[in-house]
C-alpha cells in the first residue's frame, strides 16, 4: 500500500513508519523537522511541512491508499493542537479524494470499558479531570473526523508505554477492553496498520489495550 503518516516523529507515528516499511509499504512521512525522524529505509519519502495550509500538504496524500495520523498534544499546554492540525489533514485528504483515514485519540474520550466497575470508572474520571483540556481537544478532533467524507477510524489507547511491539493486545470496535489500562506505542501503531484493511472499523472508534 501507499501510506502517508502525519506526526511521524512522535512515539506512535514513528512506529507506524517503521512497521509499515518493514511490511513492504511505500510510506510518506510528513514532519516539521526531518532530523527528528530516525527511521530510514527503502520506500520512505520524507516531506517537510508545518501543517498550516491544507493546499501545501495535498501532494503528500494524493494517490495514497490510506492516511494515518499520530498528531496530538504532548501536554496540557498543547491542548488544541490535535483539532487544529487534523483539520489541515482533513482538508488535504478530502481535496484529493483519499478515503481511508486513521487517527489516534485516547481511551477516556470514548465509551466506558466493558464491565467497568466503580473503581475503574473513578480512575478514568480522575484522569479525565486532570487532562480535561487535552481530552476536550480530542473530542473536538473526533467530531471533525466523524463529520468528514472519509472512511475514518479513531483509535483510542489508554496510558502509553515505550516498549517493543508484541502484536498481543485486545481491540473493541465501538468500545474499550475491560481493565485495559496500558499499551505500548509500538502496539498502537501495529493496531492502526492492521485496522487499515478492516471493514468492521470503518467510521468507528476502536479501543485498544493489553
Amino acid at each position: 500500500m501507499r501510506l502517508t503518516v502525519f506526526g511521524a516523529t512522535g512515539g506512535i507515528g514513528r512506529e507506524v513508519v517503521r512497521q509499515a516499511l518493514d511490511a513492504g509499504h511505500q510510506v510518506t512521512a510528513v514532519v516539521r523537522d526531518p532530523a527528528r525522524l530516525p527511521v530510514t529505509g527503502e520506500g520512505l519519502e520524507v516531506f517537510r511541512a508545518d501543517l498550516s495550509d491544507p493546499a501545501a500538504v495535498r501532494p503528500t496524500v494524493a494517490g495514497r491508499d490510506a492516511v494515518l495520523s499520530g498528531l496530538g498534544a504532548r501536554s496540557r499546554k498543547d491542548a488544541g493542537i490535535a483539532t487544529r492540525l487534523t483539520r489541515t489533514v482533513l482538508g488535504a485528504v478530502e481535496a484529493e479524494g483519499v478515503r481511508r483515514l486513521l487517527v489516534v485519540s485516547a481511551a477516556p474520550v470514548g465509551p466506558q470499558p466493558e464491565g467497568a466497575g466503580l473503581l475503574e470508572r473513578g480512575v478514568l474520571g480522575a484522569v479525565s479531570l486532570a487532562l480535561r483540556d487535552v481530552y476536550a481537544d480530542l473530542r473536538e478532533m473526533e467530531a471533525e473526523v466523524a463529520g468528514s467524507a472519509t472512511d475514518w477510524t479513531v483509535v483510542r489507547p489508554p496510558r502509553l508505554q515505550d516498549k517493543p511491539v508484541t502484536g498481543r493486545y485486545r481491540t473493541v470496535v465501538g468500545g474499550f477492553p475491560g481493565k485495559g489500562r496500558l499499551i505500548g506505542r509500538a502496539d498502537v501503531a501495529h493496531a492502526m496498520l492492521a485496522l487499515v484493511a478492516d471493514p468492521a472499523a470503518l467510521k468507528q472508534g476502536v479501543g485498544v489495550a493489553y
